[in-house]
Order: C-alpha cells, then sequence, then structure tokens
C-alpha cells in the first residue's frame, strides 16, 4: 500500500526462506512418517455447519449464502479449531488410520505462540489405546526434532515437582499459595473454578521446566478436564489424555479417544452450559459426530499437533510469525 508517496513493508513475508525450506522439509518429513506406517492421508472441510463444543476454543463463525434457492443453504459455519469431527466421522466409514495436515483457526489467539490460523498435524491410529498413542507421539517427535525418546511424566508428578501440590487435591487456595510462594501474581479476572487454577499454575509454574534435554509426554490429566478422552478404567477421576512438551513449550495434545456418544453429549451440554456462564456464546451439538459414533467408530488413540510451534521449536525460532509466510498482522 501507497501512503504519503512512502511504500509500505508489509507486503513482504515475516519468515526468512531458510526457515521456510525447513518448514518444507518437515512437512515432507511428517507425510513420510505416517505414510510409512500405513496411515491415509484424508482431507475434511475446514468451514463446516458444526464445530467442536469447548468452553475454552473459540470458532471463527462465517455466514454461508449459497444463493441455491435452498433455505437450508442458508446457514452460520463454523472455521474448524480442528479436523477432529470429520476425521472421526471417516473413522466411523473406513475403519483404518488416518492423518491429516491442515490448517486450522481459532479467535483470540495472536501472540509468540498464537496465530488465528495456523497448521495444524492430526492423526488416529485404529487400535491403539493410551500407551501406544503415547509411544506414536513420542516416535513422530524423535523424527522431526532429532530428539531423544520422550520421557514420560503423570500431571500429578509433574505438579508436585515445580509447584509443591497435588493437583487432584490441592484446593484453589492451595494452589494460590504455591503461585504466590513460586513468585507469581494471580490474575484478578480468574475464576474460582479449580481447573482454571490448576491451568494457570501449569502455565505458570509448570510448563516452562518440562521437555528440556528429552521430550516430555505428560499424561493422568484431571477427569474435569477428559474433553473426548476416556477417563481411565481403574480410576475415573483420571482421564486417558496426554501431552507433548518441548523445550517449555506444548506441542501437542492426544486423547484415548472416547467412543460413548451419549457421554460426548452430555460433555457438549457441560461445555456449552460453562460458556454461557461466562459469557459466550454456546456453539451447535455435533450430531453428526455423534451419529457417527452411534454407528461404531472404532477404538483408537488421536494426537492434534500445532505443526507452526514445531517448526519454531526445530529452527530456534522464538516467534510463530518467524515460521510463518504471511502471520496475521501480514494476511
Amino acid at each position: 500500500m501507497i501512503d504519503g508517496g512512502q511504500l509500505s513493508n508489509d507486503w513482504r513475508p515475516t519468515a526468512r526462506l531458510d526457515r521456510l525450506r525447513r518448514r518444507a522439509e518437515l512437512l515432507r518429513e511428517t507425510r513420510a512418517f505416517f505414510t510409512e506406517r500405513g496411515f491415509l492421508e484424508i482431507e475434511t472441510p475446514v468451514l463446516s455447519r458444526e464445530t467442536i463444543v469447548d468452553r475454552h476454543l473459540d470458532p471463527l463463525s462465517v455466514r454461508c449464502d449459497m444463493e441455491t434457492g435452498d433455505a437450508s443453504d442458508s446457514a452460520r459455519g463454523w472455521l474448524q479449531t480442528s479436523p477432529e469431527l470429520g476425521m472421526k466421522r471417516a473413522l466411523a466409514a473406513y475403519g483404518v488410520s488416518l492423518f491429516q495436515v491442515t490448517r486450522a483457526f481459532r479467535a483470540g489467539e495472536v501472540g509468540v505462540r498464537h496465530n488465528p490460523e495456523f497448521t495444524m498435524v492430526e492423526w488416529y491410529e485404529v487400535g491403539a489405546g493410551i500407551d501406544a498413542g503415547i509411544e506414536r507421539l513420542s516416535q513422530y517427535a524423535e523424527r522431526l526434532l532429532g530428539r531423544p525418546p520422550a520421557r514420560r511424566v503423570s500431571y500429578a508428578d509433574a505438579f508436585q515437582a515445580h509447584a509443591g501440590i497435588n493437583p487432584h487435591r490441592a484446593t484453589i487456595e492451595a494452589m494460590a499459595e504455591a503461585g504466590s510462594r513460586l513468585g507469581k501474581t494471580v490474575p484478578e479476572s480468574l475464576p474460582r473454578d479449580p481447573d482454571a487454577w490448576r491451568n494457570w499454575l501449569l502455565a505458570e509454574c509448570v510448563e516452562p521446566h518440562l521437555g528440556w534435554g528429552e521430550p516430555a509426554i505428560v499424561w493422568g490429566y484431571p477427569a474435569s478436564q477428559a474433553a473426548l478422552a476416556r477417563l481411565h478404567p481403574d480410576d475415573p477421576a483420571v482421564a486417558e489424555r496426554f501431552e507433548l512438551y518441548v523445550d517449555g513449550v506444548e506441542l501437542a495434545n492426544g486423547y484415548h479417544e472416547l467412543l460413548d456418544a451419549n457421554e460426548l453429549a452430555a460433555r457438549a451440554r457441560s461445555q456449552n452450559r460453562a460458556r454461557e456462564a461466562g459469557g459466550k456464546t454456546g456453539l451447535p451439538a455435533p450430531n453428526r459426530l455423534l451419529n457417527a459414533m452411534r454407528a461404531g467408530m472404532p477404538s483408537c488413540a488421536g494426537v492434534a499437533l500445532g505443526f507452526d510451534r514445531l517448526v519454531m521449536i526445530a529452527t530456534g525460532s522464538t516467534d510463530i510469525r518467524e515460521v510463518m509466510a504471511f502471520p496475521w498482522d501480514r494476511a
């Protein structure tokens, strides 16, 4: 854009060419990794009538006027926060292990590790439980980043080591005291919700210490943070969920996937109630996914990985703008 006779440089990419070349190499390696292991690459809609219902994830809405004469074609669509809904419907239909490299969108996420449009690698391995899911994620990190095998650490042990509390039993007052002891200031906006306090303490006091030298995969999250994961069969207070950390950065989130459609519907209703209580808009129920699950989705482990963050780690970058050609402020 020309303004006042001066040519602005905001047309230029923010990433150096060598980093984009490395990004392209990592994309090729990703596809090779999964193809060699028998996964099918699939594409699912980025724009859909339904979306994941999560109190913490805010999808971008799009008005869809198809102008076909069919009133049902004029509706609100959602840019997907993850390809999860479409991939699980495909899992139910085909019953084979799948992976996808796609764009995902989340409102309000801008920062050194966030962009509202980003690249996600997501995969589902049929027949895998939580242990196999953790192992596959570790193998992927080894191959893409050249790091040693990931160390497994329980959610409780991570909090005990770096915050000095048991997160499954600690009261809000105990978590506030732990944060204060470690020099952290509690945000005034933090609600009196145990999970909000756990997430704050995790981000401020625990995550920065995880995954240095060797990646860390944290497992054993509270059942209240299960999202779309199963609960542990021997301990229903714990979810079969796991996350990958490298150099203090969360890269991936995985589940031994929930198969019970009625339980998922109940969780979606609970998440919508929490959204509305927090002043957010409720989201449509994922009815097509629920129908797919009722038809029969195979047992599997699934992982969603933030590819841009992985490229940041691989290239030693400190800002997501350094590994994207055109981030939000240049889009």
